[in-house]
């Protein structure tokens, strides 16, 4: 153990300041301990004024015979005696304030006692005359509004919006505050209005530096931001300027520079500040009061250590990166190198939405996405994406490639299932319809996406991101090594690329420890489950509805009854990829269905979940603390970190043992755990090698180094300690990752009993079918049968289970049925309804869990196709009856005999004759030459009479009713009832008419409107008159027909059979359409 020790402290790295040269671009960092005459104090509190802005001569007017509530209290804001200099300019503000007024936690100019002084980090660069205030020449000046600069180029982030004048903010003030009787509210108020009383050339001087200026801002390469490749994340500063601020402004503006998109907080002693347009943010933000002298004569906020931590997460909750720039060293040991020597400084955190993993995360998982694109020279449009996405909280990392066309169909999988906090892509940029796809997938949430470019990283060849991974040992934790990895993806050098732009993102985030510690998988979009493009997740409410965005109403929302955060993302998982191998899904239907027969070890099962905490982000946290030793040396954020380690590592040997409970105590019970090890893989629990008695060596010493470990007062010896547990306890992470797993699988196994059990309508188990191997059109049995199927979520306006209906598509034991359905009925009739129902029963089908019908017989769905709902996409520029191509599109590209396809009113988004061509061209196609399984939706009546005898169609309808309100005839007495059942044939007409009565339009308009429909039909109706006559004889018998006659014409015809075969087909049709038509 000694030696173990000795090896543990001989391998830790030291910890230098960074030291870097200005180079002729304007990035710019310290080299060597600042001058002497560099170093000045500014740390003094400035002296109290007396709260003064009226005139030395102002006096109320005489005529007024009582004085009024004002004048009773002028004297106390008298303006100072002219010969009076005010050299500070926040002293009218500070000076003001007493106190108690201050808010809790923010740092005020007076508190900054024992301080080492320093030069503050932002002189602006104006003459020293140009400083001072006087008074007198500006009393009877209009008052002028402080304009706080909102085009400077700063952090571009979802939270960020378009900053507010001092004046409005006054005015939205005084309006809040109402009544200024509060006193705090009145000292706030005054402050706020001696703000005003300042000129305009003491605006610009308080609210910019000259590099800042919108009209010279370049970035570190000197391009203006009308530059396409213009980089919003660097700022160039002139050399001549930089050589002129003081050591501690350029530690402050040598990491700017560098990361303008990063709200910086800039440690001074025991604060924290922020400068310039990131006092903006924390004073737009937070509500912190900005000052506009600080330490450095520039605008600023700033907090106490002891809030840091929580201004952080509130920032980076609303959209922000932010970054931390510590002091390396104390005001004291700074003081020992040379009285004039400046603290060493140093940036040792980048926090952002997507890399989070200290504050309270939730369920979701977060991710970071790279991707880039490449066109693969055809010229159909297709292209190439590689991808690689992080979730830095479990310290995993996925690569891979799709192959995609200009629907971005897969690219909207990939984002949907993925569901990134941040896309970071190739500065070179996205095509159109890339950026569209990124625009359309993105999942509503409390903050949007982020889309971050990179430039350098991307342009390396492939064997120098690999020197780049080797050299810096990344990925050395991996269970996987980076070649293995990239055997697995299709198209390894744009995969390559894409993982290369995360690696440059993750390492200017200071996340060197996650690359170091990552395992490396690889990412199958359609990996052996059931296939769902972008647009078929969205329109079937898979993850939030499309209503409000919010998950209320959608299938995850449904079948998440699910205990811990873990259980949660592998849900959202699940639902993403479900099985399409019929014996895996019939593994956990048996798990579900023995859960079910044991609802007390259900409940069991509950109260250990209650006790885990995120075992996977704890895991994570412990495995990436052992590369994280540079924070450590730090001498106030040390102690910090190591009492969060010990914290993390507690919780974890605690959780894990509950973990490691509930395992043991279901492998006692029978059937469960037969059918559970079918389903994940155990490993060894009992025994000498077991995880049970490797635990327990853990929990011991957690008990004996760390009684107290969520308020563990730590010392020197416990990062010693703490790394050598967190080494041995990870050597069986592999292990530990299992149990993890299985336990995550165990909590949505569970969910999806008490779903099934506890729902509002019957739930049955369905029965699987594996698919057939047949290759021809009609040889596979495909069948699709539900008896009682209902909405799972819909529930009625009485809230009562909505109307079940009989589904049966394709072939069953009772006899053939075709697989298509044409669906006609009114508006408002459920035909929607039942088209989502039957796309959700499925997919919960193939999850594993109960179907919301009676019964259900199902054969696997290999994909689904939906196009439903009539919607635009205005951001994307993409109208109505784009979208509905669009989707379309894709599915007369992929469609399969094993494929569920959803089409509801196709062809509406354009004119009547050209909606009803397409229609009919792509309801033949599918029906005549994929022949899957699907349901057709339609106003367009004439199509009824067009495929009325085609064998491969059936004709049902949403059935409805009219009730009669008096003995009128007329159109408003007659009330249309929607019964939602299915019937069967083909509905008569959509009554339209009737629903624009309910919706409020005036009977008088509809009566208009009714006449023109009977001119309408009368005329337009002769053009379909050729349909009306087909009615029994189908496009199908068509070609036939035109089969026959072209063999005929072939003198030499060997194939009599075909001919014989072809002629019986017809004869039968035709006889059992003149049968039906003696019936009618």
């Amino acid at each position: 153990m000694h030696r173990y020790f000795q090896r543990i402290t001989d391998e830790r790295p030291t910890t230098a300041p960074m030291v870097e040269q200005l180079n002729r671009h304007g990035t710019a960092a310290i080299s060597q301990p600042p001058p002497a005459d560099d170093v000045k104090g500014t740390d003094t509190p400035p002296e109290k004024v007396p709260r003064r802005f009226l005139p030395a001569n102002f006096a109320p007017k005489e005529n007024n015979s009582v004085p009024s509530l004002f004048e009773s209290i002028m004297h106390k804001f008298v303006k100072v005696d002219d010969n009076e200099k005010i050299t500070k300019r926040s002293r009218p503000l500070n000076g003001s304030l007493s106190k108690s007024s201050q808010p809790v936690g923010i740092r005020a100019d007076t508190d900054r006692e024992g301080v080492h002084k320093e030069e503050a980090v932002f002189r602006p660069l104006v003459k020293g005359k140009d400083n001072a205030v006087n008074f007198k020449e500006k009393a009877n000046q209009e008052n002028i509004a402080l304009a706080v600069t909102d085009d400077v180029a700063g952090p571009e982030t979802p939270g960020m919006q378009p900053l507010a004048s001092q004046v409005k903010r006054s005015r939205e003030a005084g309006s809040k505050f109402g009544s200024l009787m509060n006193s705090s509210k009145r000292v706030r108020f005054l402050d706020d209005s001696m703000a005003l009383d300042m000129t305009k050339k003491e605006v610009e001087m308080a609210s910019k530096f000259e590099w800042l200026d919108p009209s010279r801002i370049r970035d570190a390469k000197g391009r203006r931001p009308n530059n396409p490749l213009y980089d919003r994340t660097t700022l160039y500063i002139p050399p001549e300027v930089l050589s002129k601020l003081s050591a501690s402004q350029k530690q402050y503006w040598s990491v700017k520079c560098k990361y303008m998109d990063v709200v910086l907080f800039f440690k001074v002693g025991k604060f924290y500040e922020l400068y310039e347009m990131d006092a903006d943010i924390g004073h737009k933000e937070l509500d912190w009061k900005i000052t506009l002298s600080g330490v450095g004569k520039c605008r600023q906020v700033g907090i106490s250590e002891s809030g840091i931590d929580d201004a952080i997460q509130k920032l980076v909750a609303r959209g922000y990166k932010v970054g931390r720039v510590e002091q390396l060293e104390t005001s004291e040991a700074a003081k020992a190198r040379g009285a004039n020597s400046v603290v060493r400084r140093k940036l040792v955190q980048v926090v952002t939405p997507s890399t989070n993993v200290d504050g309270n995360i939730g369920p979701d998982a977060v991710h970071l996405l790279a991707i880039k694109e490449e066109s693969n020279g055809l010229d159909n449009g297709s292209v190439v994406y590689g991808f690689a996405f992080v979730d830095c909280a479990r310290l995993r990392f996925w690569v891979g490639s799709i192959d995609d066309d200009t629907s971005c169909s897969a690219l909207g999988a990939l984002l949907m299932q993925v569901s990134p906090k941040e896309v970071v892509y190739d500065s070179r940029g996205l095509s159109k319809e890339a950026q569209k796809a990124l625009r359309k997938f993105s999942l509503s949430g409390s903050a949007a996406q982020q889309f971050t470019p990179v430039q350098s990283i991307t342009d390396l060849v492939s064997s120098e991101i690999r020197d780049l991974i080797n050299s810096k040992g990344y990925f050395k934790g991996s269970s996987h090594s980076l070649d293995h990895v990239l055997n697995n993806v299709i198209h390894r050098e744009i995969t390559l690329s894409a993982l290369g732009g995360l690696i440059g993102h993750l390492d200017r985030l200071m996340l060197s420890d996650v690359l170091q510690s990552g395992d490396l998988f690889s990412y199958q979009v359609y990996r052996g489950c059931l296939k769902m493009d972008g647009s078929t997740m969205i329109n079937l409410e898979l993850f939030v509805n499309n209503e409000d965005g919010s998950k209320s109403g959608s299938l995850y929302n449904c079948l998440d009854k699910c205990v811990t955060s873990s259980g949660k993302r592998l849900l959202r998982n699940w639902i993403c990829c479900p099985l399409i191998d019929a014996e895996m899904i019939n593994n956990r239907l048996d798990v579900v269905d023995d859960l079910m027969a044991y609802p007390d070890i259900v409940s069991h099962i509950a109260q250990h979940l209650r006790k885990l905490p995120d075992l996977e982000h704890l895991l994570g946290r412990i495995k990436s603390s052992l590369q994280l030793s540079g924070p450590l040396l730090l001498p106030l954020l040390g102690k910090k970190i190591l009492k969060q380690r010990v914290k993390v590592f507690g919780s974890l040997v605690n959780g894990l043992r509950t973990a490691l409970s509930l395992l043991l105590f279901l492998m006692k019970e029978q059937p469960l755990i037969s059918s559970l090890t079918k389903v994940f893989k155990l490993p060894i629990l009992t025994g000498s090698e077991g995880l049970d008695q490797f635990l327990i060596q853990f929990e011991a010493a957690v008990h004996s180094d760390f009684p107290n470990y969520q308020n563990h007062d730590v010392t020197d010896s416990d990062a010693e300690t703490l790394t050598i547990l967190a080494e041995l306890f990870l050597e069986k992470a592999a292990q530990w990752f299992e149990v993890v797993h299985a336990i995550n699988c165990i909590d949505v196994l569970r969910s999806f009993a008490v779903t099934s059990s506890f729902s509002c309508g019957t739930m049955s188990r369905p029965i699987i079918l594996a698919a057939s191997s047949g290759t021809s059109v009609d040889s596979r049995r495909t069948v699709l049968k539900m008896k009682g199927l209902w909405h799972p979520f819909a529930l009625g306006d009485s809230g009562c289970v909505p109307v079940p209906n009989d589904m049966a598509l394709g072939e069953s034991e009772d006899g053939s049925h075709p697989r298509t359905l044409l669906l006609t009925g009114p508006n408002m009739g459920g035909k929607s309804t039942l088209l989502r129902s039957t796309c959700l029963a499925v997919i919960m089908a193939q999850l594993g869990c109960y179907v919301p019908c009676e019964s259900c017989v199902l054969s696997v769905v290999d994909i689904i196709f939906t196009r439903l709902g009539a919607k635009d996409r205005i951001m994307t520029g993409e109208s109505t009856f784009f979208i509905e191509c669009t989707e379309t599109a894709s599915v007369l590209q992929n469609a399969t005999q094993d494929s569920l396809v959803i089409l509801d009113e196709l062809g509406r988004g354009t004119s009547t004759f050209d909606g009803y061509a397409i229609a009919y061209a792509v309801f033949r196609h599918l029906i005549e030459k994929v022949n899957c399984r699907m349901l057709f939706a339609t106003h367009y009546h004439p199509l009824t009479k067009e495929f009325a005898s085609h064998p491969r169609v059936t004709m049902q309808h949403m059935a409805c009713a009219f009730k009669s309100k008096s003995d009128t005839c007329s159109m408003r007495d007659q009330e249309l009832v929607f019964l939602y059942r299915l019937a069967s044939g083909a509905c008569p007409e959509s009554y339209g008419l009737q629903v624009a009565l309910m919706a409020g339009v005036p009977e008088k308009t509809v009566n208009i409107a009714s006449k023109a429909s009977q001119q309408m039909k009368k005329s337009i109706g002769q053009s379909f008159r050729s349909s009306e006559q087909r009615s029994e004889f189908s496009t199908l018998h068509e070609e036939w027909l035109k089969t026959l006659v072209s063999i005929s014409r072939i003198q030499d015809c060997n194939s009599l059979d075909d001919v014989l075969d072809t002629l019986i087909c017809v004869w039968y049709e035709l006889k059992t359409s003149s049968v039906s038509a003696k019936w009618r």
